[in-house]
């Protein structure tokens, strides 16, 4: 399950989490978070709504979202949730309760995984 915590601080952190939230609605989350990481720091809303475009996505229903905060109420519910666990470094990920902060590879996961399945008898 993913969770949006967009930082405060930085710019375009909300619009950025209502357009991948957008793009959900639409199907196309993780074509739209993948363009996000790569085309970072452009995520104002001009260049939200033409990767909108690139995704093939209806331009004007994106842009209606984005716009209305449609999902202004999930995101926050997100950061209640990650501010109630001491949460303030993305990304996070939990596995069966344990806590990684930070990207690591694939391999990393997995190891961890299969020792928690093993741990558990799953």
């Amino acid at each position: 399950m993913i969770k949006n915590y967009p930082y405060k601080y930085r710019d375009f952190a909300r619009i950025s989490a209502e357009a991948s939230l957008a793009a959900r609605e639409q199907g196309k989350y993780w074509e739209m978070h993948d363009l996000l990481l790569t085309r970072s720091p452009a995520l104002d809303r001009s260049s939200l709504i033409a990767y909108a475009g690139e995704l093939g996505l209806d331009v004007e229903a994106f842009t209606a979202s984005i716009d209305s905060n449609a999902h202004a109420g999930e995101i926050d519910r997100d950061i209640a949730l990650a501010e109630s666990i001491d949460l303030y470094n993305t990304p996070t990920f939990f596995i069966n309760g344990l806590q990684v902060v930070g990207e690591r590879p694939f391999e990393y996961f997995k190891k961890m995984i299969d020792e928690e399945l093993t741990r558990t008898g799953g």
